[in-house]
């Protein structure tokens, strides 16, 4: 009798099944992208709209705290994708708004 992994979902199927095993290494990658992206995105110009530099923060914090407390990576990899996204469309913004 075989077994079926009912918890199979994005994450897993792009990293083929090894999210658990390359765990390190993703905690590494969303530190780096999410840290930086986000200060460069307060950088350039969200420190000037109190809306923007909360827009930011909040889920940049959210996504380093579950990487802190040691989540689940779905988690993790969810809210960084997220924090992503909303970093990225500041930076359009202010780069085009201006």
């Amino acid at each position: 009798m075989s077994t079926t992994n009912t918890e199979s979902s994005f994450w897993n199927s792009f990293f083929k099944e090894g999210m658990e095993h390359n765990r390190y290494a993703i905690i590494s990658a969303v530190l780096l992208i999410v840290g930086c992206l986000g200060g460069l995105t307060v950088g350039y110009g969200a420190i000037h709209s109190t809306f923007q530099l909360i827009a930011i923060v909040v889920p940049t914090m959210a996504t380093l705290s579950l990487l802190l407390a040691v989540a689940p990576l779905k988690y993790v990899m969810n809210l960084a994708a997220i924090t992503i996204i909303i970093d990225v469309i500041i930076l359009i913004i202010n780069f085009f708004g201006s």
